[in-house]
């Protein structure tokens, strides 16, 4: 049996984090033996122990922290560990440097374009660290690959692309009205829903403007935005949507730990992002069969096909938004067909089976070396 250290420096939830979880619960238990570490309590840790590991928890705050690199090295050494996965930057950094004094191969997953910031301070030596100690560098999506190959120095040899994945049973769940009853919205008014932290990225100043040029037009439209809420973003959206007069028609509803039960309750899935990796959120709206609304921000490319399974739309165009969710509303037809072939795309493309098997495949090539 081979033992895996597996780290992140976020506490969740989200999508990197989410993937990291299932990465650490849920490959094979009779072949991988999964040590889990943590910087503090939150999401991630109840997940985790919700599905029997407890994690081990260590301060990875600070410019540089001699202290959690030493907790690495001593870790690796003290449980025999064979293989060390990480997640996002300061992880990749840490963990690759542990591998290079411990000889550990090390499989460092990037999520998104969040760690290139063009302000990132000292990212040379941090780049530096992961071609010296990372023996494969994950991205998620083929622009994401892009970005890195594009604004960084990391190895073009090193990289390589796993598209992430869910469980895709989980989603496939009955339509239900539960958000309708629970608002007292009628029957004939549509639901755009978006699932996603209210972080910048996420470009909900522009949903918040499409809501109001379809409120001028037509009052059969609630928006629906289920995500974290705890930022000083989320005041500034509430802000923005009281001076478009949308309190009654746009609803923020905090974390959910349901998005199948979410998903199943809305009728169209909007996202409005700015960039994106390969969001789990869409996935999950296609696999439950809704049609999709997105920008063409990077990972949706590689989801949808424009007008196929999915509509398309250019980053930051309020007006190209609720041009798309009018043509969609006037056709329902058009709607369950988008829906229908995104379903099928995303269970056969994007099931958790097959990223799982991508990263083991991975992890036996370079244990074996």
């Amino acid at each position: 049996m081979k033992t895996l250290l597996h780290t992140i420096d976020t506490a969740g939830p989200g999508g990197a984090e989410t993937i990291f979880i299932d990465l650490a619960t849920r490959l094979p238990r009779d072949k991988y033996r999964s040590i889990v570490v943590i910087r503090e309590e939150g999401w991630v840790s109840e997940e985790l122990r919700r599905r029997g590991i407890e994690p081990l928890f260590m301060d990875i705050k600070g410019s540089f922290n001699w202290r959690y690199l030493s907790g690495l090295v001593n870790l690796v050494r003290q449980e025999g560990v064979d293989l060390i996965q990480s997640h996002l930057l300061g992880s990749n950094v840490y963990c690759s440097l542990a591998g290079l004094i411990t000889r550990t191969p090390v499989v460092a997953t990037f999520h998104g374009v969040v760690d290139f910031a063009v302000k990132e301070r000292l990212k040379s030596i941090k780049y530096g660290a992961i071609n010296k100690g990372a023996g494969r560098i994950i991205t998620v999506s083929k622009s994401l690959q892009k970005e890195i190959l594009d604004s960084t120095s990391l190895k073009p040899g090193k990289i390589e692309l796993i598209y992430n994945g869910i469980m895709t049973e989980d989603y496939q769940r009955p339509r239900t009205r539960a958000l309708h009853q629970k608002y007292g919205w009628s029957d004939d008014e549509l639901v755009i829903g978006s699932l996603g932290n209210i972080r910048p990225a996420k470009g909900y100043d522009i949903l918040l403007q499409a809501a109001a040029l379809l409120e001028q037009r037509d009052c059969r439209y609630r928006f629906v935005i289920a995500g974290q809420c705890n930022t000083s973003l989320y005041d500034e959206m509430l802000e923005l949507r009281k001076e478009l007069g949308l309190e009654d028609r746009v609803k923020f509803l905090g974390y959910i730990d349901d998005a199948a039960d979410f998903l199943s309750s809305i009728d169209i899935f909007l996202s409005s992002s700015i960039s994106e990796g390969l969001p789990l959120s869409a996935i999950q709206a296609m696999v439950a069969e809704l049609p999709i609304v997105a920008t063409r921000c990077g990972g949706y490319e590689e989801l949808v096909t424009d007008r196929e399974n999915g509509w398309l739309v250019d980053i930051g165009n309020p007006q190209a938004i609720a041009d798309a969710l009018e043509t969609l509303t006037a056709n329902p037809e058009l709607r369950a067909a988008l829906a229908e072939k995104a379903k099928r795309h995303a269970i056969a493309s994007f099931d958790l089976k097959v990223m799982l098997a991508a990263y083991e495949k991975t992890y036996n090539e370079l244990m074996v070396n």
